[in-house]
């Protein structure tokens, strides 16, 4: 069991966690036994149950202990099963997560919600602004993921968490797909998953970068220069997956666009499979750019960004309008940026009246 703090009054205990370094920098809700007792009841499971141990500080994830950060995130207790699950992402080993935690570069986890649990465990936002302010189960979810990778794992800026700069997504960075208005079959069903199935992806990613494009009605190609446009954003020369290759990346594709390629006759696979093909640079362009990372003046031909389409995630999340994103990746760890994707055990959620209000308190 976890060892609780003691202190006068909570704003005496909210400044020791800050000066323990326990918090992102933010206020938290003050983790008091009573507050993580419920939060761990609302999670249907023992609090000594071990997840796994969460790098680079290889710490032991309990139940408990990730109750200790989703309190400390301001979750309600309906968002429990979403923070375990995500959770059990980043501690696979496929996930690479001490690498991540000590890389330099500033990519952060970037939680995908798929299924039911999108509004049994929330509601969590994929429409207008999913990933900005105003969505609280987006922004404590990811948050609460946030602080587990601090106190459990001790990913502490410039000890542990070796990102140079970082980006805000290392606050919070979670939103879930829009099946109901997507054209395209949901990701987790792609992944192998049922459409029943409720299933939190992980993966790395950069700060999401806005991809402009307005189509031509008219122009029966106008869906090629939409993936053109969509490709530099993911692998121009300045991104590690031009330079260093093979990282997993996420496009999130506003409806207008999802409709445009769907419409055009592309699902899922098809898009990565056009984007894999258009992201690619030559050596010669490389040499003139970024002349360390090109291989040298004997290298010649293409350099493709990915091993495969499989690497590129295609979710439909945002508003309809000019703007799509895309999240490349940092392509490294042993398994170069893999995704990581958990079913959410949402059947042994212990649902109890009035713990919503009473976790406020």
């Amino acid at each position: 069991m976890s060892e609780f703090l003691s202190a006068s009054d909570e704003a005496t205990a909210l400044e020791n966690l800050h000066q323990q370094g326990c918090t992102d920098g933010l206020p938290v809700i003050i983790p008091t036994q009573e507050r993580v007792s419920r939060m761990v009841l609302a999670s249907g499971q023992a609090a000594d149950m071990v997840l796994g141990t969460m790098g680079p500080g290889h710490g032991i994830a309990s139940i408990e202990k990730i109750a200790v950060s989703a309190v400390m995130a301001g979750c309600l207790p309906d968002y429990m099963p979403i923070v375990v699950a995500a959770a059990r992402a980043v501690i696979d080993p496929v996930f690479d997560l001490t690498e991540m935690q000590a890389t330099t570069h500033c990519t952060a986890p970037l939680i995908i919600v798929n299924g039911p649990a999108r509004h049994t465990c929330g509601p969590i936002a994929s429409g207008f602004g999913a990933l900005g302010p105003g969505h609280r189960a987006n922004a404590s979810i990811g948050r609460a993921l946030r602080l587990a990778m601090i106190n459990i794992g001790k990913g502490r800026p410039g000890t542990s968490d070796m990102a140079l700069l970082g980006h805000p997504g290392k606050f919070t960075y979670c939103l879930a797909e829009d099946e109901e208005n997507s054209p395209l079959k949901p990701l987790h069903v792609d992944l192998g998953f049922s459409t029943e199935d409720s299933v939190v992806t992980v993966i790395g990613a950069e700060a999401p970068h806005s991809v402009i494009f307005s189509g031509d009605g008219d122009d029966t190609d106008s869906y090629k220069y939409l993936l053109n446009i969509l490709a530099i954003g993911l692998a121009n020369a300045a991104t590690n997956n031009a330079t260093l290759t093979s990282g997993s990346v996420v496009v999130a594709l506003n409806p207008d666009h999802a409709n445009l390629l769907a419409n055009a006759g592309l699902d899922r696979q098809a898009i990565a499979q056009e984007l894999y093909d258009r992201c690619k640079i030559s050596a010669k362009e490389l040499r003139k750019l970024v002349p360390n990372f090109s291989g040298g003046p004997s290298a010649t031909g293409d350099r493709y960004a990915f091993t495969g389409p499989e690497q590129i995630l295609i979710v439909m999340a945002g508003g309809g309008g000019l703007y799509s994103m895309v999240m490349p990746s940092w392509c490294a760890g042993a398994h170069k940026n893999s995704p990581s994707s958990m079913l959410v055990e949402s059947e042994f959620f212990c649902e109890v009246p009035g713990l919503a209000a009473l976790t406020e308190n």
